[in-house]
């Protein structure tokens, strides 16, 4: 990637982030069982159960938020999934929203590049606590191809909404590459050839979540 600046002047406050939030607990709501059903082939059937719970928590937990600024926002949903979450989802999730949270810091308005700083930092929350690359079949899967996309996009100039939409096609191109891998990370890594021709839940998920992101930067929602 080159060093070009981002010109786009969109500002995410507390407030968009707590929308970014509920959607992302309305699309975890709306593939609970479907996610519940990928975990059941190789995992333990839980993590669409697993996940609606944190967010519905995490969505509790932020009509207390007030004012707080994205960061603020950020932190408290990552450490409600923390203890909400089961599995391993919960620590990982966690970390991802917790280290962003930190990245943007007390600022007001997070502008698009803040926004990628951010997410690259969840993302090494994500990989410094469960140690996987791209092709391990995780979270990572979908994660690192959306952030790619995301940052070629902002360089190319495009606007936050246009680079957040192709971040989330890649974060979906990203969970169908996850079908024909071996794990090698999580629950999954236990079945070894088994786990193959099956689509990872927590990749899914991950792109759930861009796909949420780039709802809520297109407009109002």
């Amino acid at each position: 990637m080159n060093g070009n600046s981002v010109r786009d002047d969109t500002q995410l406050d507390g407030a968009t982030m707590r929308r970014w939030i509920r959607l992302c607990a309305a699309e975890i709501a709306a593939n609970r069982d479907f996610l519940t059903q990928l975990d059941a082939a190789i995992g333990d059937a839980d993590h669409g159960i697993n996940m609606d719970r944190g967010f519905s928590a995490a969505i509790t937990e932020l009509e207390t938020a007030g004012d707080a600024p994205p960061g603020a926002v950020l932190e408290r949903v990552g450490s409600t999934l923390v203890y909400r979450v089961g599995g391993a989802s919960g620590p990982l999730f966690g970390a991802m929203f917790r280290e962003a949270g930190a990245s943007l810091g007390t600022i007001e308005r997070a502008s698009p590049e803040d926004v990628l700083s951010a997410l690259r930092a969840g993302l090494d929350g994500v990989q410094g606590l469960g140690a996987a690359v791209e092709g391990d079949k995780t979270i990572v899967d979908a994660y690192v191809p959306a952030l790619q996309a995301l940052e070629r996009g902002l360089r190319a100039n495009q606007d936050l909404a246009e680079a957040a939409a192709s971040a989330a096609e890649a974060a979906r191109e990203g969970v169908r590459a996850t079908v024909p891998l071996q794990a090698r990370k999580g629950r999954a890594s236990y079945l070894g050839p088994r786990s193959a021709g099956h689509q990872d839940p927590g990749a899914t998920s991950t792109a759930l979540l861009f796909v949420a992101l780039a709802r809520v930067v297109s407009g109002p929602t």
